[in-house]
């Protein structure tokens, strides 16, 4: 059961109503209004009371239900275990009122406000309460890999572009969450692979963020490009929470271009967050922050000729800074190169060199991140 708000037409006044999801529905998640709870202004209790699955969602360019949530839970059903075209319902709470004194609402969903005019002439005869983003399709993950942090394990997280140089043709893809674990002392990982998107398990005694419901940390593919996209740029990045409900602020898409100080909460809605400089905020920052060598790089003393592999299937990238990176020694900073025994899977080169020669040239790395950029789909 959660609550929901609902406009009464002949009242004006929009009403808090208990709801619950349709068991029975496939595809877009229906809600079903049981009874009205109170008018808005009235509710007692604790309104962020939502049943659903746990889930990661994210839309291009912005990450729906905030980077840091203080639960497991994302409204709506999912026809599976991930997807690109889930339909959520809108979740829209009180957020002050707009300059003419006309109450405003926001939905934490879509990250939208609600409440004008129009917005008040397109709701539908049953009075239920939606933003004009309410049809938007958004990628998810239900039942995400959770990560925690130990004493006796590596981590180590990277934003997985496409490769810039392959001997086959590349096709284009969005961004994915490549995850590093082994146990401290072992070459061997126990873990190698991209995933959609993960989350951490966070301790509030870490301290890193303001509101001390969160326990989670989402790392979704639009956040972890953005957030390696302003170390490669070179854009002076912070993690501002805001004033009113302690959240951290994520900069995403166009706000993630230029740094700026004035800043909107996605969470509550609160357009009026001010940080001390012109900075790109993301939560990620004080994750990669915390461990002492995220912000060392070494270049690799190696160095490869990839004519002398004519014939063999081939990819390369430029290494990219890690998001996270707990191990106590520097990351390697130069260009990954995967060559292919044959046609299997089976690498006989996986390693990061400081210099790679191609067609008889020495490969540039910058050049190299500048086409796995235009490979990506963002």
């Amino acid at each position: 059961m959660f609550y929901s708000r609902r406009l009464n037409s002949e009242s004006g006044i929009v009403e808090v109503w208990e709801c619950d999801w349709d068991k029975h529905q496939t595809g877009m998640a229906k809600k079903i209004f049981i009874r009205k709870h109170c008018d808005e202004g009235q509710l007692e209790m604790p309104h962020e009371q939502y049943s659903a699955a746990a889930a990661i969602c994210w839309a291009p360019g912005r990450t729906i239900g905030n980077i840091a949530v203080n639960s497991e839970e994302v409204f709506g059903s999912f026809g599976g275990k991930s997807g690109t075209n889930a339909i959520l319902p809108c979740h829209i709470v009180p957020c002050g009122k707009f300059r003419n004194g006309a109450s405003r609402w926001y939905c934490k969903t879509h990250q939208i406000h609600w409440g004008t005019k129009a917005d008040i002439a397109a709701l539908p005869e049953s009075g239920d309460v939606t933003c004009s983003n309410h049809l938007m399709e958004m990628s998810y993950v239900v039942d995400p890999l959770v990560l925690e942090f130990s004493d006796y394990e590596e981590i180590g997280i990277w934003c997985s572009l496409p490769p810039a140089i392959s001997s086959r043709p590349i096709e284009k893809r969005p961004p994915k969450i490549h995850i590093h674990k082994r146990f401290t002392g072992n070459e061997k990982k126990s873990l190698d692979r991209d995933f959609d998107a993960v989350v951490f398990s966070y301790n509030q005694d870490l301290g890193l963020f303001a509101n001390d419901q969160i326990t989670q940390i989402q790392v979704t593919p639009p956040a972890a490009y953005e957030f390696v996209n302003s170390i490669e740029q070179g854009r002076e990045m912070g993690c501002v929470s805001c004033k009113k409900c302690g959240y951290p602020h994520l900069d995403l898409g166009s706000f993630a271009n230029n740094p700026h100080a004035k800043h909107f909460c996605g969470n509550c809605g609160n357009d009026s967050i001010w940080s001390e400089g012109k900075i790109v905020s993301t939560p990620l920052k004080p994750l990669h922050d915390q461990f002492h060598k995220s912000n060392c790089y070494v270049v690799p003393d190696r160095s490869l000729n990839l004519d002398d592999y004519d014939g063999r299937h081939f990819e390369l990238w430029a290494s990219t800074p890690a998001v996270v990176w707990t191990a106590d020694r520097p990351q390697e900073r130069g260009i990954h190169v995967h060559v292919f025994e044959g046609e299997g899977p089976r690498r006989i080169e996986d390693d990061t060199f400081g210099t790679v020669i191609y067609q008889g040239k020495p490969l540039d790395r910058a050049t190299l991140w500048a086409m796995m950029r235009e490979h990506t789909l963002y």
